[in-house]
């Protein structure tokens, strides 16, 4: 019976935490190093533009004011009237009053001009107009204006007359403007990142969410089935990998639930098996014991049916001991140059005579043709396979009351062919008549381990090992075996 994993949209608490931690590891070690990055790009990238901002601000200062000290120290510095006059001129005319004011400074640092009269008289105490005086070099300077407390950007060029420095002309501008700018476009840099990293983080999450929850449920579906409750199926609702993996853990459950169901009909059935011919065994046994007429026929019946069931127990617990073998690893070959055809004809002249009793021809359909090139393999192994298959033919196929035996070379291959002439094999059952346990629905008796052990056996040979319905009736199993080279 298999079950449904049925989705409820209901969490349990060990799921909720299973997706909420598969979240968090995700989160902390996808999304929240792209976010990190994506936030250091966006705040180099404001440094960048605040610094490309100020220094072209700088920049242009400084292209005004060496253009207006090169006209001065060229055209007006002959007389101090003739610099007087020209410096008002200039200063009345400036272009860019509205936003830079232009100041003309005596030796001592005194403004003398200004294009905005307010400041004449008054001494600028920022550090750039004593370095330009003393060091005759043009300086700039930006920060807080101590005369007015507000922030600004000044630039101080030298006027020299006859090989000294008699004063200098400094244009100032504010940066109020400049700083708002600076900051609204520092703010849309961020926001834009902000955004981004909303979307990263919204994406991942969406994704996450499609991955963690059909996660969880899977794993709550393989916990069940690690705790018995096998062949439950999980509803398959994806057409990507993760429904590739739906799908294999659907089979897992499935083939771990039929592979349970065969292991407990298998030891069912052993156990029915080992029990009927241990009550014939003893029931015979007491009878004879019991019996003081000591009639021949019936000692001879006795002792018939007592060998009989001993040697079906005998290879019952041939085929389990052979089964472990293969299942922990201590089956091995002892592989040789070998004569198959003897060996088939050996199995057949010893089934021969006890498939008569049973009313079972055995026919040799390859008698008189001669196979001598030899092949390596394992003669006590193969004469198992040999005998099994045709103890499986008389005991499913003995209602035809006949079997034939068959060998050709095919190839490189030695093909023997075992059929029988009963009802066959169902065709849903034939892909797993060679699976440990199966029985499928024979009646017949047996620990369906018989055919599993055979099939190992060849293919440890190198050979194939195939099952399956005759034209006209019956069932065929085909042995084939790789003759050895002659170099080897």
């Amino acid at each position: 019976m298999l079950d449904k994993v049925e989705d409820t949209g209901k969490h349990t608490p060990k799921r909720k935490r299973r997706v909420i931690g598969m979240r968090r590891r995700w989160i902390m070690g996808s999304v929240f190093p792209v976010i990190t990055i994506l936030l250091l790009i966006a705040a180099l990238t404001s440094v960048i533009l605040i610094a490309s901002y100020y220094g072209n601000a700088h920049t242009a200062l400084e292209t005004k004011a060496r253009a207006g000290v090169s006209y001065f120290n060229t055209y007006a510095m002959t007389s101090y009237n003739e610099y007087y006059r020209s410096a008002s001129l200039y200063a009345g005319n400036f272009d860019g009053a509205e936003t830079i004011e232009l100041q003309f400074l005596d030796r001592s640092g005194r403004i003398d001009i200004s294009s905005r009269g307010q400041t004449v008289g008054l001494t600028p105490e920022t550090a750039e107009v004593r370095r330009a005086l003393d060091g005759g070099k043009m300086e700039t300077y930006s920060g807080k204006d101590p005369l007015t407390g507000e922030s600004i950007l000044a630039v101080t060029a030298p006027l020299w007359y006859d090989g000294s420095v008699v004063g200098a002309m400094r244009l100032v501008t504010a940066t109020r403007d400049l700083d708002r700018q600076v900051v609204l476009l520092s703010l849309a840099v961020m926001g834009i990142a902000v955004v981004i990293s909303g979307v990263v983080l919204a994406v991942n999450l969406t994704f996450m969410r499609k991955i963690a929850a059909p996660v969880a449920d899977v794993t709550e579906a393989a916990k069940r089935i690690s705790g018995g409750s096998y062949g439950i199926q999980i509803p398959n609702k994806y057409d990507d990998e993760m429904g590739q993996l739906v799908d294999n853990i659907n089979q897992m459950s499935l083939q771990i639930s039929q592979s349970e169901k065969m292991q407990t009909e298998f030891i069912s059935s052993v156990s029915h098996e080992l029990r009927t011919p241990l009550t014939a065994i003893n029931g015979w046994g007491e009878t004879l014991l019991a019996d003081d007429s000591g009639d021949p026929e019936q000692l001879r019946r006795g002792v018939r049916i007592i060998l009989r069931e001993s040697r079906r127990l005998t290879n019952m617990v041939e085929e389990l001991l052979e089964f472990s073998k293969i299942e922990d690893g201590r089956f091995t070959l002892r592989v040789e140059q070998m004569d198959l055809q003897a060996e088939v004809e050996d199995a057949i002249y010893t089934y021969r005579e006890l498939f008569r009793q049973d009313g079972i021809d055995l026919e040799y359909l390859s008698a008189g043709e001669m196979f001598d090139r030899p092949i390596t393999g394992d003669p006590e192994r193969l004469k198992q396979v040999l005998c099994n298959v045709l103890d499986n033919a008389a005991k499913h196929g003995g209602s035809g009351k006949r079997i034939t035996v068959s060998m050709a070379q095919e190839g490189d291959y030695y093909a023997v062919r075992v059929r029988d002439f009963g009802p066959g094999i169902p065709e849903a059952e034939l892909p797993y008549v060679k699976q440990k346990f199966y029985k499928g629905s024979s009646k017949a008796r047996g620990s369906g381990i018989g055919l599993a052990v055979c099939d190992e056996i060849v293919r440890r040979h190198e050979g194939t090992f195939d099952i399956g319905n005759a034209e006209g009736g019956g069932t065929v199993v085909t042995i084939r075996l790789p003759i050895s080279r002659g170099e080897e």
